[in-house]
């Protein structure tokens, strides 16, 4: 699969000291290494809607065991109307809430502009599936020396998932976490949300030592199948989960972002137990590639 793609400076055979399929350049996040043996849980809510809820959830998933917070503070909306995010007062709560509990957080920038106040508060910058392809912003979170979630636009190839993530390379910053989180398909709102393309993840481990994480929130969009997803992206060899989690006692009805998506703290647990048995350093199918 790497043959057919051009030469990029993120692909293995193209980075030095990464052409075996078992090595992976890891992402340190607030002292969280992804990319190693073991997943790493990226939990929390899908957007910052006050501090007591945002603390509330960040403990709910430190109990659980999550080992890092997500947040959204500026929100891509489909509806101009949709709630959009606090904004900087999001980024404040986050701050506030990463020193009540230790948890480092990711939350999404959408605007060049922004980059620079983002990355003062946060631990890494997300680029979301409809930015992948904003090329002024890639190149602006590249000049940044904070780590890079990129997620694969729901459309997108392989090959222009990866281009993106050079977007941001050839600025100087490789410390870059690939995020599957679902392709646009006929199921749209039938069944899930997205098609969750699990079949990617192999092939993004044998092209690049970039780690590579799932979304099975946004791809299925229905808590009750993220447990299940998670599993799944798991075994297919995921570095680690990015999941929209609630509080305990929460209303979905309360909510202003994406009510259905959130897992309770119980099947969070769950996820956590189940993937602090695991190792993701070399799946079973890149072995077998590796042998051949």
């Amino acid at each position: 699969m790497s043959e057919q793609l051009p030469d990029l400076s993120i692909l293995r055979r193209c980075w030095s000291g990464y052409d075996d399929p078992a090595t992976t350049h890891t992402v340190q996040v607030n002292g969280v290494k992804i990319g190693g043996s073991k997943p790493v849980i990226i939990a929390g809510p899908c957007a910052v809607e006050s501090y007591e809820q945002t603390l509330n959830i960040a403990r709910a998933v430190k109990a659980a065991g999550a080992h890092l917070l997500r947040g959204g503070a500026y929100k891509p909306r489909t509806s101009p109307h949709s709630f959009q995010g606090l904004g900087r007062e999001a980024l404040e709560i986050l701050v506030a809430v990463r020193a009540e509990t230790g948890l480092g957080f990711v939350t999404e920038v959408m605007d060049p502009r922004l980059v620079d106040l983002v990355a003062e508060h946060a631990d890494m910058l997300q680029i979301g599936s409809r930015s992948m392809q904003n090329y002024p912003l890639l190149r602006e979170v590249g000049r940044t020396d904070k780590p890079i979630l990129l997620k694969r636009g729901w459309s997108s190839t392989l090959e222009e998932w990866l281009c993106s993530a050079e977007y941001v390379a050839m600025e100087g910053n490789r410390n870059i976490v690939l995020c599957e989180r679902g392709i646009r398909a006929s199921c749209h709102w039938s069944y899930a949300r997205n098609v969750l393309d699990l079949n990617v993840i192999q092939p993004v481990r044998q092209a690049t030592p970039l780690p590579v994480m799932v979304d099975p929130s946004h791809a299925t969009g229905q808590w009750s199948l993220v447990g299940a997803m998670s599993q799944a992206a798991l075994a297919a060899g995921s570095h680690g989960l990015l999941i929209e989690a609630l509080a305990p006692e929460v209303c979905r009805e309360d909510l202003l972002c994406d009510a259905e998506q959130g897992i309770p703290q119980d099947v969070l647990q769950e996820i956590t137990r189940a993937a602090e048995k695991m190792d993701v350093s070399l799946p079973s199918g890149l072995r077998a590639a590796a042998k051949c």
